[in-house]
């Protein structure tokens, strides 16, 4: 995955030029936002952390946004398990290192939030780990679906905990509920849910 970015704390430039488009998934429609350098976003379009559209150029043919539809698209056929497109997220220096620490999960490895708080040296951190979890701009992509509680509750997600638990269930992770306090019980096959 191209994420070079660890320090930077710098507002989004409100004259660089965003790109956006909509696609459809199994788990509803997903808005992707590409800058000229990689992946701005990706939200479900019924996210309450949506960000408006209005400053951004709608086109299907941006390069980025090809490459992250079709690395979606393959991602959810079962045909890939890591993503290659570039990524740009704007946020603050330990945001980026906890977005890195998820990056390293591998496809279907879960962790806690103590967990990745010690990976990021913060070890006492789990609730500062949250935060930056809960403000990861790329979905799936950065994949904060695999952060779960200590004692593999399902917690929570942006996204909504139907979605949480279909995405782990692609990854070989079955919860039997949608409770936020439903624990994991098996690591199985890769079974696609829809």
């Amino acid at each position: 995955m191209a994420y070079t970015t660890i320090v930077s704390n710098r507002p989004a430039d409100p004259d660089e030029r965003l790109t956006y488009c909509d696609m459809p998934t199994p788990l509803g429609e997903l808005r992707l936002v590409a800058s000229p350098k990689g992946l701005r976003g990706a939200w479900f379009t019924d996210q309450d952390l949506l960000p408006s559209a209005d400053a951004w150029t709608l086109s299907a043919a941006d390069p980025l946004l090809v490459q992250a539809r079709r690395e979606l698209e393959e991602w959810f056929a079962g045909e890939r398990r890591h993503f290659d497109v570039a990524l740009d997220p704007i946020g603050t220096t330990f945001q980026h290192k906890v977005w890195h620490a998820l990056c390293d999960l591998d496809f279907g490895k879960l962790a806690s939030y103590g967990e990745l708080a010690r990976t990021v040296g913060s070890p006492k951190g789990a609730q500062a780990v949250g935060g930056a979890v809960g403000r990861n701009p790329i979905i799936i992509i950065i994949p904060c679906h695999r952060v779960i509680g200590a004692d593999t509750a399902l917690t929570g997600f942006g996204g909504g905990l139907p979605r949480k638990q279909a995405l782990l269930a692609h990854e070989g992770n079955r919860y039997l509920s949608r409770n936020a306090r439903a624990r994991r019980v098996c690591d199985g096959q890769t079974e696609l849910p829809w």
